[in-house]
């Protein structure tokens, strides 16, 4: 894997930044945000391990997404135990727009599917990264607590994956790793910002 490459700051690679409205709202409807953040701390777990049985011979990433979800679900563990201390019952909650559309672009074709989820994994972390810096700061202890935390873990997320993405370029010139990022980014930042009817820790705008 490469160790030499630099890779750009969360506000430079997410297009768009979380829009103040989504913080606004967020602060208001805490018990589905946390619901939500539960919910996709399990689906992180599951993104690595898919990737695990979907690339069995990539030793190297097994072993460190094997890591990753283990530490994933300590997050999910960390936010139903706060749940449970504020008095909040998880809910059983329809899946957002966010994930569905970020698939619809992962291309169906190899190296370059791998590539493409690679690079989905880095911007979902990334944006996990920027709203856990945006809500640490208004929201009240020990929620904020928490999150301070969790920013500081999602970074590591975001740039492993990227290290991996970068990586495959390197295994396949033909393939380009930032130019992808870049469009993937682009949508990524739409599903992220545009109007949504629903709130979700990855929604959109609320209307």
């Amino acid at each position: 894997m490469s160790a030499a490459v630099e890779f750009p700051a969360i506000d430079a690679l997410l297009a768009a930044p979380t829009p103040p409205a989504w913080v606004a709202l967020a602060r208001e409807r805490l018990p589905e945000l946390l619901n939500d953040h539960a919910d996709a701390e399990k689906k992180a777990a599951s993104t690595a391990i898919a990737l695990i049985f979907s690339y069995p011979a990539d030793l190297e990433l097994s072993l460190q997404l094997s890591r990753l979800a283990r530490e994933e679900l300590r997050h999910f563990e960390q936010v139903s135990k706060l749940m449970a201390e504020l008095g909040l019952t998880p809910q059983r909650r329809r899946a957002g727009r966010y994930a569905a559309g970020l698939r619809a672009l992962v291309s169906r074709s190899e190296p370059q599917r791998k590539l493409d989820l690679l690079l989905l994994g880095a911007l979902i972390e990334a944006r996990s990264c920027e709203r856990f810096r945006l809500l640490a700061p208004v929201l009240e202890s020990p929620v904020s607590d928490l999150y301070a935390g969790l920013e500081e873990a999602e970074a590591r997320h975001y740039e492993l994956y990227l290290r991996f993405a970068a990586a495959e370029q390197q295994q396949d010139p033909s393939l380009d790793w930032r130019r992808r990022l870049g469009e993937l980014a682009e949508a990524e930042a739409k599903l992220a910002t545009d109007p949504d009817p629903a709130f979700c820790f990855h929604s959109g705008t609320p209307v």
